[in-house]
């Protein structure tokens, strides 16, 4: 077996485990392997052992990536979103996580529309209401939901995702998953999801998933813990 291998075996196995412990359905949480800036080799030794969910930040890498390792894996925009790159998103991505704004949203709808299919998307909520993050508010986060019901119909909207401010501490994540949870329960019930019986939670990450999945993540994204340290910024291309 691989290290690639032997870390995605070991980190499913903890999932699974951490799922059991906490009272839910393993099956219900998902490993995302965040493959940014990870060669594609490496991301096809991943696949090679079976792992289907890739994570990628940056669009002209995964334009190079992607069509090299074909179609065998659903793959999730992760990185911030900007109004002028959603068509060549919205073309080769399953999945769009990072949806914080409406006209973002909109140009979304749009590409899809032209491609004749429908777009799954999660809305990013900036749960530390940190400046420099991307997110909408949390206090916005209905109004958002509410808008991109009304004005995108090739969208999907399968629930929420959002990145924790940063602690040593797993811990200290455990109060904004929390938050997170209570958000998608909130506005599942105001049946602002495609799906309000089964809302996606993408939160936690290989320092912190624990918490999450207790706390009701349905999708965890993973990258050094899988392949590795990345190189320094700058030295990725």
């Amino acid at each position: 077996m691989t290290p690639i291998c032997e870390r995605i075996r070991q980190i499913s196995e903890h999932i699974a485990a951490v799922a059991q412990r906490a009272g839910r359905e393993p099956g219900l949480v998902r490993l995302m392997a965040v493959s940014k800036t990870v060669p594609p080799e490496l991301v096809r030794a991943a696949m090679d052992c079976g792992q289907t969910l890739f994570g990628e930040n940056y669009l002209q890498e995964a334009q190079e990536k992607i069509p090299r390792l074909g179609h065998g894996a659903s793959w999730h925009f992760i990185g911030h979103l900007q109004s002028n790159k959603c068509r060549d998103i919205a073309a080769l991505f399953d999945t769009v996580e990072s949806v914080d704004r409406l006209k973002p949203a909109r140009r979304l709808d749009e590409a899809a529309a032209a491609l004749g299919r429908g777009l799954n998307i999660l809305v990013q909520v900036n749960i530390g209401e940190e400046p420099q993050k991307a997110g909408v508010m949390p206090q916005e986060t209905g109004m958002l939901l509410e808008a991109i019901r009304s004005a995108c119909p090739h969208l999907h909207c399968l629930g929420l995702m959002a990145l924790p401010p940063h602690f040593d501490d797993p811990e200290a994540s455990r109060p904004y998953f929390r938050m997170l949870r209570e958000m998608g329960k909130e506005y599942a019930q105001r049946e602002l999801f495609s799906n309000n019986q089964q809302v996606e939670l993408s939160m936690g990450m290989s320092g912190d998933y624990e918490a999450a999945i207790e706390e009701g993540a349905t999708i965890v994204r993973v990258g050094t813990a899988i392949f590795g340290a990345r190189p320094p910024k700058g030295a990725e291309r």
